[in-house]
């Protein structure tokens, strides 16, 4: 029996030991009266001044973007090519006496 008192007293002493280490209290009260409260007021939208300006000048091909310059190069190119075929598919039927009927 005193092998059980003492791990018992022994146990009861760490307890003791580890509960002052850490023995930190805190008390709260709390009564419910909210303190003075702040409520931002609400955003006013103020539009821009009207600014009036001259349109700009644009210049076919010059102020537009790359992709759609290129584009319209290569579609002129391709129809100057396809028109310079056609007037030598003329010129040859014609040299030919072919009219395709």
């Amino acid at each position: 029996m005193s092998k059980h008192l003492l791990a018992a007293i022994l146990g009861t002493a760490v307890l003791a030991a580890s509960s002052a280490a850490s023995a930190h209290v805190d008390v709260g009260i709390g009564i419910g009266l909210p303190g003075p409260v702040y409520v931002q007021p609400e955003p006013v939208y103020v539009p821009p001044p009207v600014v009036y300006a001259p349109a700009p000048v644009v210049q076919y091909g010059y102020d537009d973007d790359w992709r759609a310059r290129e584009w319209r190069e290569r579609q002129e190119w391709r129809e100057r090519q396809w028109h310079r075929h056609e007037e030598h598919e003329r010129e040859w039927r014609e040299r030919r006496g072919w009219d395709g009927d």
